[in-house]
């Protein structure tokens, strides 16, 4: 995405009004570049389109400033309607040196053919340009004040001004001719006047469109470039493909207009991720607990889109943004229970004040409360002007238009002030909260109409594996019952994600291929189990490696160990061992964490719990050690066997005992960290 400038070389220091750039790739951009005049940028846009084509990459070279003049023009000027006529027609007439051009001169010029009050307009040169008026007075024009596209896009500036906040007709002057060359040096294709079937297309695109300001400090040119870059390329190809079907022959048209509402979903898109991501560095091999839940939390990044639900429908989804406060919670000072409101506190002794006719009950609008007089108040009432001091009912006598009390009365007793639990513009929930009932309630509370939310992540769970078959079908001998899938997927629903039932495959690793494309296309993240190692029939690793997008993690932790991650067509995969016992641990302790961040959850750390033991295990050094466990009358207590093959302790089991890598000798009463399976989202 280039940000194009009609004005002159702007010196070495990076400032606003000038040429910004930026490149992004699958939503991830480079930093924004700063272009100090027409001729560098020429250049460095020459250089990355002959090095993205020689990648045998295909580039989208958008430019902010206008393709094409209002309908009419390009005959006028050229005797042709072909907007290329008019391109190649400026470039022979456009001078431009990094310090001086012609572009007022020659805008003085073409008005001489139409009157000499028109169609261009603005002179900031200290020369006055016989036909070029520098304000709109006497002003003419025969064509259209602004193309189809700019009627439509409110805000957007006719290419007649020259000049001025906002004007784009120098840009347009100054960025065809340069177009013009590109389009001929790369054999590009230019939008919409020309079928994109070149590596290079050439578009139309306004930032303003569907951006405001950026952030503070950052100047505003390179933040457009930059967001506009990231938000194109993390469309996808059907919607891109929609947004660039537009015919506009001659007068050309803005990319993304009528598709506002879309861009701005992609806008809040993260970027994909890459397939180095779950590279181990160089010389590990065993990786320890911490450290690799350490590097999956560095790592990885939401990969699911944004959109925008109502808070009553906001139950389950992860907040995409920051939620401030539209109003204070509590909006007003109220009471906290029946009583009596009056001013001020009060000493030891009797009181007396006499008692207003009016009423104060929730939902009443707030009344003037005479001084030195006392008003019945109801519970979550707004508290009358002139009272901060409530007394509970239990506590007064009430004879004769008057209260009676004792004291002392703390001042401010029984009363909520305004925004006490949240002031307004505060942040109420913040970005990657999963919203549930409380949640929900507290956007209520505070004015939220509709929050900007993940979509849930759609996980495909996938067993692998000769000897499966579906539980209840016949079995030979040799053949086991797949536990696995059943189970994983009922762990993602609980989880708060999307499963998606992919199915069993034998150990046959075209059918295994075939099946994690399909796997691919319907969700964000693929669970497999079995064929995660390094043997012959470990088909999962073999596809993952022969992509290049695999990385075997050797995790030093028990029940588990081998954890094949990789990429397959953009799709993160966790293959989990094939051992129901070891495949739950890893799911819990590995693919948990991993999923809610990806669907843009803060990254989950389990709560554990230091418990005394009701167990007696002598533990060797080097791997941490994940027990089946249970509490009873306040100890906890482990399945009678370790092996994994017991798939029946995952049942008895209420949580698990974490022993970390060191030695240990653990006897009834050592204190041990137990971890509740509820802390992992799983009831």
């Amino acid at each position: 995405m280039v940000d194009w400038s009609g004005g002159n070389d702007t010196g070495k220091s990076p400032r606003k009004d000038a040429i910004w750039a930026c490149v992004a790739r699958d939503g991830r951009t480079e930093a924004p570049i700063y272009l100090r005049n027409r001729k560098l940028a020429e250049d460095w846009l020459e250089d990355l389109l002959a090095a993205e084509l020689a990648a045998g990459r295909r580039v989208l070279a958008g430019f902010d400033f206008p393709f094409g003049y209002p309908k009419g023009f390009a005959s006028a000027i050229t005797g042709k309607e072909d907007p290329f006529a008019l391109w190649e027609w400026l470039e022979q007439r456009i001078e431009d040196t990094p310090q001086a051009n012609n572009r007022f001169d020659l805008a003085g010029e073409i008005n001489r053919q139409f009157g000499g009050h028109g169609p261009f307009w603005f002179n900031c040169l200290k020369r006055e340009i016989e036909c070029l008026p520098r304000g709109m007075q006497g002003y003419q024009n025969r064509f259209p004040e602004k193309r189809a596209a700019e009627e439509r896009a409110l805000g957007a500036f006719t290419c007649w001004q020259l000049g001025g906040a906002g004007a784009v007709g120098s840009q347009v002057l100054m960025g065809l001719p340069v177009l013009a060359r590109l389009r001929r040096k790369f054999d590009a294709a230019a939008w919409p006047f020309e079928p994109l079937t070149k590596p290079v297309a050439l578009v139309e695109i306004w930032p303003s469109l569907t951006l405001d300001s950026g952030p503070e400090g950052m100047i505003r040119d390179a933040w457009q470039v930059r967001e506009v870059a990231r938000m194109v390329s993390a469309l996808d190809p059907t919607e891109l493909g929609d947004i660039l079907d537009v015919s506009a022959p001659e007068e050309g048209w803005i990319f993304g207009l009528g598709h506002e509402d879309l861009l701005r979903q992609a806008a809040l898109r993260p970027p994909r991720l890459t397939n180095d991501c779950f590279a181990l560095p160089p010389g590990v091999n065993w990786t320890p607990v911490k450290e690799a839940l350490a590097m999956l939390e560095q790592r990885l990044s939401p990969v699911t889109r944004t959109m925008n639900v109502s808070v009553t429908e906001a139950a389950g989804y992860v907040l995409a943004e920051n939620v401030l406060a539209e109003r204070a919670n509590p909006p007003l000072p109220n009471t906290a229970v029946d009583g009596y409101g009056f001013a001020g506190g009060r000493d030891a002794g009797v009181h007396q004040l006499p008692l207003a006719k009016a009423r104060a009950a929730a939902g009443d609008m707030p009344v003037n409360l005479p001084e030195g007089t006392a008003i019945r108040v109801l519970t979550g009432a707004a508290l009358p002007l002139g009272v901060d001091t409530v007394i509970l009912q239990e506590d007064v006598t009430v004879n004769g238009g008057q209260i009676a009390f004792r004291g002392p009365v703390r001042q401010g007793a029984n009363t909520r002030q305004a925004g006490e639990d949240v002031e307004q513009g505060a942040c109420a929930l913040s970005k990657g909260t999963r919203v549930g009932p409380a949640e929900a309630a507290l956007l209520a509370a505070v004015g939220t109409k509709r929050v900007s939310a993940y979509e849930p992540l759609r996980v495909a769970v996938l067993s692998t594996g000769a000897e499966l078959v579906e539980a209840g079908d016949f079995a030979d001998p040799g053949q086991i019952y797949d536990a696995n899938r059943p189970m994983l997927l009922e762990m993602v629903r609980q989880m708060g994600h999307l499963p998606v039932d992919i199915g069993r495959v034998p150990d046959d690793r075209e059918t295994l291929r075939n099946r994690l494309n399909e796997a691919a296309e319907q969700a964000d993240l693929i669970l497999t189990s079995g064929g995660a190692s390094a043997g012959d029939e470990d088909h999962v690793s073999a596809l993952l490696t022969e992509a290049g997008a695999m990385s075997l993690w050797r995790i030093a932790v028990k029940p588990g160990r081998p954890l094949a991650l990789g990429m397959w067509s953009g799709a993160p995969v966790f293959g989990l061992p094939g051992n129901p016992v070891a495949a739950m641990v890893c799911a819990l302790i590995f693919a948990r964490p991993a999923m809610a961040r990806l669907a843009g959850q803060n990254w989950l750390e389990p709560q554990g719990f230091d418990v005394p033991a009701a167990f007696t295990k002598h533990k060797k050094a080097g791997r941490s050690e994940f027990l089946r466990a249970r509490m009873r009358d306040g100890r906890v207590e482990i399945f009678a066997s370790e092996g994994s093959g017991r798939i029946s302790g995952l049942s008895w089991a209420d949580g698990l005992v974490e022993l970390p890598p060191e030695a240990a000798e653990i006897k009834p009463g050592s204190m041990v960290r137990y971890i509740p399976f509820s802390s992992f989202g799983l009831r």
